[in-house]
């Protein structure tokens, strides 16, 4: 796809707009400014035809007719008209109508009139025609002339029907020219607009882009983001650079919480590897008895094997902490029932140390993980707590439920967690508190292995603990059909 610039785009949007809008503006000015001339003009166009309907007078003759008495030769030259009386005859017309094949300008009018304006006053018509090579609006009235008014009767009637014409050409150019300045004022807005916006823009897009600047600032090896004033203080950037804070620092805190984890996982198996190695290079050094073979080889394979675990919980953290897979919503887990099975197995390990496990659970509790994983989440708690526990101690073990969260809790009275070690307790191989020495054999990774179980299914784990007093363990997940589970 091809990129594009939103300054631009925007820019071109709203002149495009502002087009459109120019362009009614206009249509709406000719047709307005065509009324209020059209209107003007027809109103001249009444005054002349009265003119020349005033210039009709008694003729003085013996058939009584009537005449032009010669005011009519006043009208400007390029107008037409013609005079008739009701019977057809011509009084006057003007010298430029010449008539088409020695038609009168009535037959003309009349023939575009009729059936027109049927709310027109009969004394008075308008049509348009075209004479020569120009077009004429053409208004039709008609009055009436008495002759000899001193005679008895009052005199004698004549009906006279004035026609004038006009060419309309210089009305158009007095519209035009109103709308022209109509356009040509659009168009210098449009152009001023076109210049405002464009500095406007770039005015207001300057946090947007001074952000951006600080972004690309950002890499895998500088995790520095100060992103400029501006744009915290622009209400529509503020939300964008906090969460750009929140993903950065999270993405920051992953890659050094992987850095940390592929250093202690390479100094782990060096170590072991080292110590294989070493014990291999002791045996090589001189000839040694088929025991001493025997008991060299055995610690290799101590080794080995924790190397081999070290691996196995490696792989397991690896994939509890799998985003892309989440826990299946429709899989339901009795964790009552895998809660009896794990302490069943570790009943041996109990004994052996004289320490009981005590469980309270009085009902099945559902929830969407796979047994395997709460399993493993329940044993190494259960480890943990009887690794550190003194003899001929109790682990209480409680599983109940709170509102829409099964929580488990499990307690001992061992030797606890100092206060300085517990923000760092869920690190993995993190191991400078007794909880995770090495006397235990522990690898430093089972309580990350818990924390990623509980988090991957949307739950909670905290761990309370004082030296010498115990430490109590609280986990709590959402019972089936209740949470919304991460992804």
């Amino acid at each position: 796809m091809k990129p594009y610039s939103i300054t631009r785009r925007l820019i071109w949007i709203v002149l495009l707009i502002e087009l459109i809008s120019a362009l009614c503006v206009t249509v709406v000015a000719v047709v307005y400014e065509r009324h209020l001339h059209f209107r003007a003009f027809d109103v001249s166009l009444r005054g002349r035809a009265d003119s020349i309907l005033g210039a009709v007078q008694d003729a003085e003759d013996t058939a009584d007719n009537v005449m032009m008495d010669g005011s009519e030769a006043n009208m400007p030259r390029e107008d037409v008209y013609e005079v008739r009386e009701a019977g057809g005859r011509v009084v006057g017309k003007s010298p430029n109508w010449g008539g088409s094949e020695g038609a009168g300008l009535d037959r003309f009018v009349e023939a575009r009139m009729r059936g027109r304006d049927a709310q027109t006053p009969e004394r008075e018509a308008f049509s348009s025609m075209e004479i020569g090579d120009r077009n004429y609006r053409v208004i039709r009235i008609t009055g009436v002339r008495i002759v000899d008014p001193g005679d008895k009767g009052g005199g004698i009637r004549r009906d006279v029907v004035v026609y004038y014409g006009s060419p309309v050409g210089r009305v158009w150019n007095a519209v035009f020219r109103s709308a022209g300045i109509y356009a040509a004022s659009s168009v210098l807005v449009l152009a001023l607009t076109g210049v405002l916006m464009f500095w406007l823009l770039n005015r207001g897009l300057a946090p947007l882009r001074e952000l951006a600047s600080s972004a690309e600032a950002v890499s895998a090896t500088s995790w520095s983001f100060d992103p400029p004033e501006s744009a915290r203080m622009t209400r529509e950037l503020a939300p964008l650079v906090t969460a750009m804070e929140s993903v950065l620092g999270g993405l920051e805190k992953s890659f050094e919480e992987q850095k940390r984890f592929v250093g202690d996982a390479a100094h782990e198996l060096k170590t072991s590897a080292a110590v294989v190695k070493s014990s291999l290079q002791l045996l090589g050094m001189r000839r040694r008895s088929a025991e001493e073979y025997q008991i060299g080889l055995e610690r290799c394979l101590t080794d080995c094997e924790r190397m081999e675990a070290v691996v196995a919980q490696m792989l397991t953290l690896a994939r509890a902490e799998e985003t892309r897979v989440p826990e299946t919503a429709s899989l339901s887990t009795d964790i009552s029932l895998c809660l009896r099975e794990v302490v069943l197995e570790l009943k041996t390990m109990a004994d052996s140390q004289d320490i009981q496990i005590s469980i309270q659970s009085h009902q099945p509790f559902f929830i969407n993980m796979e047994p395997d994983h709460f399993k493993l989440l329940c044993t190494n708690l259960l480890m943990n707590a009887l690794q550190h526990s003194p003899p001929n101690s109790v682990v209480r073990v409680d599983l109940r439920r709170v509102a829409m969260l099964a929580e488990l809790t499990i307690a001992d009275d061992g030797e606890g967690i100092a206060a300085d070690d517990l923000p760092r307790i869920f690190d993995r191989f993190y191991r400078s508190d007794r909880s995770r020495s090495r006397k235990t054999g522990g690898t430093g990774l089972g309580l990350a292995i818990c924390k990623a179980i509980v988090d991957r299914s949307g739950g909670s784990i905290a761990i309370e603990s004082r030296v010498m007093a115990g430490t109590r363990v609280v986990v709590c997940l959402p019972i089936a059909g209740s949470a919304s589970f991460r992804s």
